[in-house]
């Protein structure tokens, strides 16, 4: 091909040919444009007082431009963090959210009386001798024995900060909240637009500790017991790949337990953890089986790949070694649980930050196959 056919009238030779310089415009223009935020959807684990790491993630992650949202989905603590989250972002974007959450934690971390409580070694908390006697004594009667006039703080505390009625109509994120109907022993997911107060706490309710919660004419329980939390309304119901899975049970805990409280804690740690760990077998097994079609691949098929897992775990943290310390909503508590859970985020997105839009960071069939 002749030089003047490649080259712009009057380009002096040696010139790019006209196609060149408008591949190297676009590159220079993509390189200096701003990546596009990344649509995120968070799966938080509840966990009672442990909940406050999550306060910590959701934190970190709202200073993040790069992260969007599209749906989260919770039990319990997790509940309590995704719906105050999102009335938090409507009354003021992230910033607003932020505010939200340490107003919730803080003044929760209120509730607990020191004197209930003792410090042991390293970060880790629990009962006080005076405390276990009082678990011990309350443990011998029902809730309504305990408490007859249904006094609980968290109810109040959630009329006081969350304006349901504002959230149901306008909630910038889909909201996806666990609940255990006790009849059945079936998980029931509430909508954002189902949401109100008695729908929190019976996705937070322990039936030895919290009088059980009826929803028009059914009883429910804590949404730990069937989900904890439900990952595939994130998978159904939403656009966004990219699912991020913020977990207070580890999922792995190294030597076997010996002593009762250790042996309690696992035992705990694995019953509320076994749903989950269900259903993500489901999704390693099933994507795995969607690679391996040898006719193409449907729409369900295609939807699995296109999946992108992430997780942020309190594994090796010494703070959360007992299950009796999610009974203890101490402030000082909480605010140390927030900024590990701040640390943990922000070394997780110095590391894997560039996988969210393109790559699971996790590997499924390691954790999960």
């Amino acid at each position: 091909m002749a030089e003047s056919e490649t080259m712009p009238a009057g380009a002096e030779p040696g010139t790019p040919p006209a196609s060149g310089l408008l591949a190297s415009w676009k590159r220079a223009l993509s390189g200096s444009r701003t990546p596009a935020p990344v649509r995120l959807n968070l799966a938080l684990q509840g966990g009672g007082a442990h909940g406050a790491f999550t306060w910590g993630v959701l934190d970190a992650l709202l200073e993040d431009p790069r992260i969007e949202f599209e749906g989260l989905s919770g039990s319990s603590a997790g509940a309590m963090n995704a719906v105050v989250f999102a009335h938090g972002w409507l009354q003021g974007g992230r910033a607003g959210a932020r505010v939200a959450l340490a107003k919730f934690w803080t003044e929760l971390g209120q509730q607990m009386p020191w004197g209930l409580m003792t410090r042991r070694k390293g970060d880790s908390i629990g009962f006080s001798p005076a405390g276990k006697l009082f678990s011990s004594w309350a443990g011998q009667f029902s809730p309504t024995q305990l408490n007859p006039f249904d006094l609980n703080p968290l109810r109040d505390l959630l009329a006081e900060q969350v304006d349901f009625a504002q959230l149901r109509a306008h909630s910038p994120f889909k909201l996806f909240i666990g609940t255990t109907q006790v009849s059945t022993g079936k998980l029931r997911v509430f909508r954002e637009t189902e949401l109100d107060v008695d729908v929190m706490l019976a996705s937070a309710c322990l039936p030895k500790l919290h009088r059980t919660v009826v929803i028009d004419g059914e009883a429910y329980w804590d949404g730990g017991y069937t989900a904890n939390p439900a990952v595939f309304p994130l998978f159904y119901e939403c656009e966004a790949r990219d699912v991020l899975l913020v977990l207070l049970n580890p999922l792995r805990r190294e030597g076997t337990p010996a002593t009762v409280p250790e042996i309690e804690t696992r035992i705990a740690e694995l019953g509320f953890s076994a749903n989950l760990l269900r259903e993500m077998r489901m999704f390693a097994h099933a994507t795995q089986f969607a690679a391996a079609g040898r006719f193409g691949h449907g729409r369900l098929e295609q939807r699995l790949l296109d999946m992108r897992f992430h997780m942020i775990d309190t594994s090796e943290l010494e703070s959360l070694g007992r299950s009796d310390s999610k009974l203890l909503p101490h402030g000082p508590f909480l605010q140390l649980l927030q900024q590990q859970g701040r640390e943990r985020t922000l070394a997780w997105l110095a590391k894997d930050a560039a996988a969210l839009g393109a790559r699971s960071s996790i590997d499924m069939q390691a954790l999960f196959g």
